[in-house]
Order: C-alpha cells, then sequence, then structure tokens
C-alpha cells in the first residue's frame, strides 16, 4: 500500500534486527484501517540475514499478532518482505515487499 513505511534497527554488533514497525495502512475487519505496530521482541540476524515469525502475545490470547520478515542485509540497505497478520481479526498485510536505507 502506498504511504505503508516498514522500519527497523540493526544492532551495534550487527547480530539483531530490532524496533521492527509497521507505520501505514492495512486491511483489518473489512476496512482499511491506519495503525503504527511492532513486535517487542527482536529478530536474529544469521550472516546477512534475517528470516523470523515473531507472534504475540506468545501464549497466545484472543487475537495474537504474527509478524514474518525475511531480508537481506547488504552495507547500508535491505531488501526482502514482511507480513503482519491477526488472523482472529481478519487484518493483514499481506506480503509487503520493501528496500530500506540506512539514515
Amino acid at each position: 500500500m502506498k504511504r505503508t513505511y516498514i522500519s527497523f534497527d540493526i544492532s551495534k554488533d550487527g547480530k539483531l534486527l530490532q524496533n521492527l514497525t509497521l507505520k501505514g495502512y492495512w486491511r483489518c475487519g473489512g476496512k482499511l484501517t491506519q495503525d503504527i505496530l511492532g513486535p517487542e521482541r527482536s529478530l536474529v540476524v544469521n550472516g546477512n540475514k534475517v528470516d523470523g515469525v515473531i507472534v504475540e502475545s506468545e501464549n497466545g490470547g484472543a487475537s495474537p499478532i504474527r509478524y514474518e520478515l525475511h531480508a537481506i542485509i547488504s552495507g547500508n540497505t535491505a531488501e526482502g518482505n514482511f507480513r503482519m497478520n491477526i488472523n482472529g481479526l481478519g487484518c493483514d498485510t499481506y506480503n509487503l515487499n520493501f528496500i530500506a536505507n540506512k539514515k
């Protein structure tokens, strides 16, 4: 979706992708909504790749949010795809391809 942004930080040691955040639009309950959401936990960077899923709340809860990120980090650029969804509420970004540049 236009005007939908994904941001994150890489730890100083290069081992963690932190502060993953979606700011923008997604379909939720049959409507287009705008939110700022992201997991509290981090994803592991293995070499120059991130392939992971975070589900919060870990205990399931009534409507856990699922964050999925696959990326290749090369120098000051990252490229990959992201998806965030809440199945119980019919919320989904669907697959978002991105290219990120270091600020």
